[in-house]
This record gives C-alpha cells, sequence and structure tokens, in this order.
C-alpha cells in the first residue's frame, strides 16, 4: 500500500533533506572542482553532440527544426538539441543510479534500522538539485536566445516548468521503487539497465522532432515517457504551446505515471522484508 511508503517518511523529512545534501556531496568528494563537475559533465557531453551534428554532419549545420503553422520561424539546432538534453541528465541518472541506489546505501539497510523508501527519496533529491542548476543554465540560455531573435525575455509559457519537473522526479522516483529493489536482488538487472540506456537516448526525442513521425511511429512515439518530457520543456521554452494542446500525448503520459505508480509500490511492499537477507 502506497500509505505503508508515506507512513516511512513520517518524521523523517529533516533527515531526508540533510542526506540528500549529503549523497550530493558524496558524489562530488575528493573532486577538487568538486559540484562543478555536476555541469562539467553535461557540458562536454552537449559540445560532443553539438560537434557531432553541427559540425561534423554537414547536412545539419544550416537545418533549422520548423515549428509549422503554429510559429513562423525555426530554431537552430544546437538550441533545440540544448532544450531537450537538459532532461535527459536527469532521467538518465535517475533511471541508472536509481536502480543502483539500494545495493549503494545497503549500510542504511542491514546496519541501521532505516526506512528504506526514503533512502530512494532523498537519493533522488540530490539529482533534482543538480537538474535544477542545470535547468537555470538552460533558462539563462533561453532567454539570451530570445532576446537576440527580437522575442520577450520572458514567457507564461514558462510556467510549465513547475508541472513538468515535479512530475519527472516523482515518475523517476516511482520508477525506482521497482527497479532498485529488483536491481538489489539481481545484478544482470542492474546491468541490463545500464547496457539499455544508450539505445533508450536514441529512440527517444533528445536528439530529433518526435512530433515530425507519421503513421504507425507517432503513436508509437507517444508511448515513450522520455519523449513527453523531452517534448514537454521545449513546448514550455521554444515553441510557446500549453501542455493540454496535445491531449493525447498527455493522457498517455498519465496513464503510464499511474501504472509505474502501482507497480512501483507493488514491487516495492513485494521485496523491502527480504532485502538485509539479500544485502
Amino acid at each position: 500500500m502506497f500509505t505503508s511508503i508515506l507512513n516511512e517518511h513520517k518524521g523523517f523529512g529533516k533527515q531526508i533533506m540533510l542526506l540528500s545534501k549529503n549523497e550530493l556531496i558524496k558524489t562530488y568528494k575528493g573532486a577538487v572542482i568538486g559540484p562543478f563537475w555536476a555541469v562539467v559533465k553535461p557540458a562536454f557531453t552537449v559540445f560532443v553532440y553539438w560537434f557531432a551534428f553541427s559540425v561534423g554532419i554537414k547536412k545539419l549545420r544550416d537545418v533549422g527544426v520548423n515549428l509549422g503553422s503554429h510559429d513562423p520561424f525555426t530554431i537552430d539546432f544546437f538550441t533545440f538539441m540544448f532544450i531537450g538534453i537538459i532532461p535527459w541528465f536527469f532521467i538518465q541518472d535517475s533511471i541508472v543510479q536509481g536502480s543502483k541506489t539500494l545495493r549503494t546505501n545497503r549500510q542504511f539497510i542491514t546496519k541501521v534500522k532505516f526506512p528504506v523508501s526514503t533512502i530512494l527519496t532523498y537519493t533522488g533529491l540530490s539529482r533534482l538539485y543538480v537538474h535544477l542548476f542545470l535547468a537555470i543554465i538552460m533558462y539563462g540560455y533561453v532567454i539570451f536566445h530570445r532576446v537576440s531573435n527580437g522575442m520577450p525575455a520572458f514567457s507564461v509559457y514558462d510556467l510549465q516548468f513547475f508541472l513538468y519537473c515535479p512530475l519527472m522526479f516523482m515518475f523517476f522516483l516511482a520508477l525506482s521503487w521497482s527497479t532498485a529493489p529488483m536491481a538489489a536482488f539481481s545484478k544482470d538487472f542492474e546491468s541490463l539497465i545500464v547496457s539499455v540506456m544508450s539505445g533508450i537516448f536514441w529512440l527517444s526525442g533528445i536528439m530529433y522532432d518526435s512530433y515530425g513521425f507519421t503513421g504507425f511511429l507517432k503513436y508509437a512515439m507517444l508511448v515513450n515517457p522520455i519523449n513527453f518530457f523531452a517534448n514537454g520543456y521545449r513546448n514550455c521554452f521554444l515553441y510557446n504551446r500549453w501542455f493540454f494542446e496535445y491531449k493525447t500525448e498527455f493522457v498517455i503520459f498519465l496513464a503510464e505515471f499511474v501504472v509505474v505508480f502501482i507497480l512501483g509500490i507493488y514491487n516495492y511492499n513485494r521485496l523491502r522484508k527480504k532485502l538485509p537477507d539479500v544485502l
């Protein structure tokens, strides 16, 4: 039951916030520039993709992303890619690191009486802090891009970030309720997640416009929740579109969210009592 997860969090709010901060510090402990590695790694990835697609593949150099009849202008590839890849950094870490969370924090399970679900929450929060920092950098670039193209610096559509970001956090937290216990039981499952992430990246609309597909592929792309967030960020900051303009996409995502949420609760409650013996 979901109430059991909520009960585990009761009275641990202060500890969760403190541990999420310590988790962030622990991640970059020993590094000379510390938490700035959270920016260096994404920045390098952005540069690699920019170089590969805007310089290496010259055909894409002058190809904008057509916004169709909704807007009369095009967007350069870097801007399109940059907005879509920011949520991907969070999603990738949430899936990969989220599945490893219980194994890497086994001391809280085997040696300390600590609610297991709160471990998933505070590690998820530590990743959210990094995402919010990157999102601020992204938004600064968006403002610069708008002003340099003669557009208003701010838009009411930007407020949708406060819908997409919490939804993204909750969706992948609920997903970790299933993947983390399963990965704790099987290292093969953990390895499987790591090995498929590259394929998931290219099957998601991070580097291309998934709205541009037609026929079967158009609907097939709608079932990928990563597309929902990549498109959502672009709807906020590039397309000036409301989330309810894509009702089918939103309804499909909500249905997937309910399924992931229910399965997460079921798998967590089914496996949590066995975790101390396994770990």
